[in-house]
């Protein structure tokens, strides 16, 4: 890690430290007599320690680490949207390939720095290659809705999550050597989005935004969220490329992005009749809930950085 990125993290870690200690007060005040909003705040605060402390060390370890901790997290993401989307029998070859030759040939892609492949080797050749394989099983039930369960969830899961790793690949002239920032500076300001997002609902939230997909969203939550989560992506400036005013425009593009990504897995989570994707992160639910925002705000950051920023 460079200066910048130990500084960053030092104030992850200091704001850390705060947020533990506002939730030792509240459970403490409170006593026996503690609510669940309590428990859940610590919950996540507990959470959130045990994720920086993984995605530092990663950090530390280098590119490879990088890569890999995100084909884990692709990985159980794929798990968790196939689990909640039933398939056949029929499927089974597809599901083969999507889990150990497709996932792993995306990161490796990355690995490479083969851009004019890893871009779209999924939504080309593997959007042809799966219907096909299935399609061989002969079983017609509900062809259509089985084929587009299985390349939607590796376009989440798998395609657009890794655009996060694939930000190292970019070569920025003057950047080089500090692309785990442009990860964390794209990791950090669409997650603060949904805190914030979450914190401004809860205070002064009275006119729900999308009431049938996730009741818990509100416009003034919205407004007030993607205000101060822009104004710290524009504060963020010195880790990334960009000047005040572009990083402050960047952070706007993603946070809006990161909302509707969030609708959007809501509107599938709805359908599928859960709450959440999974268990895996208490507090958070599953991976996909955790990175739901994150899904949409990946490959669009990518390309714009690449487009404008690299030489």
């Amino acid at each position: 890690m460079d200066q910048h990125t130990v500084m960053l993290f030092a104030g992850i870690g200091g704001l850390l430290v705060l947020a533990s200690l506002v939730g030792f007060v509240l459970k403490w005040r409170a006593g026996p007599d503690s609510n669940a909003v309590i428990d859940n705040l610590n919950a996540r605060i507990n959470a959130w320690w045990v994720m920086v402390a993984v995605i530092g060390s990663a950090f530390l370890l280098g590119q490879t680490a990088v890569i890999l901790l995100f084909y884990g997290v692709s990985f159980y993401a794929l798990r968790e949207f196939i689990t909640l989307t039933p398939t056949r029998h029929s499927d089974y070859p597809a599901l083969v390939a999507a889990f150990y030759a497709v996932l792993p040939v995306q990161y490796l892609l990355i690995a490479f720095n083969w851009y004019g492949m890893f871009s779209i080797f999924i939504p080309v050749y593997v959007f042809l290659l799966l219907p096909t394989l299935a399609s061989l099983g002969g079983d017609t039930t509900r062809f259509l809705e089985r084929a587009s369960k299985v390349q939607w969830g590796l376009m989440l899961a798998v395609f657009c999550i890794s655009f996060v790793p694939a930000l190292m690949t970019l070569d920025i002239p003057g950047f080089e050597g500090r692309h785990l920032l442009l990860i964390a500076y794209l990791v950090i300001v669409v997650q603060l989005s949904d805190v914030l997002q979450y914190v401004c609902g809860k205070l002064f939230g009275k006119r729900k935004i999308a009431p049938n997909l996730s009741p818990s969203k509100t416009v003034e939550g919205f407004v007030g969220g993607l205000a101060l989560a822009t104004l710290i992506g524009a504060a963020l400036w010195w880790i990334t490329p960009f000047t005040p005013w572009q990083a402050g425009l960047i952070a706007l593009l993603i946070n809006l992005l990161g909302f509707f990504g969030g609708l959007v897995m809501s509107a599938i989570k709805r359908d599928r009749g859960v709450k959440d994707w999974g268990h895996m992160i208490e507090g958070h639910g599953g991976m996909l809930d955790r990175l739901d925002s994150v899904c949409f705000a990946a490959p669009i950051f990518f390309h714009v950085v690449r487009y404008w920023w690299v030489r």
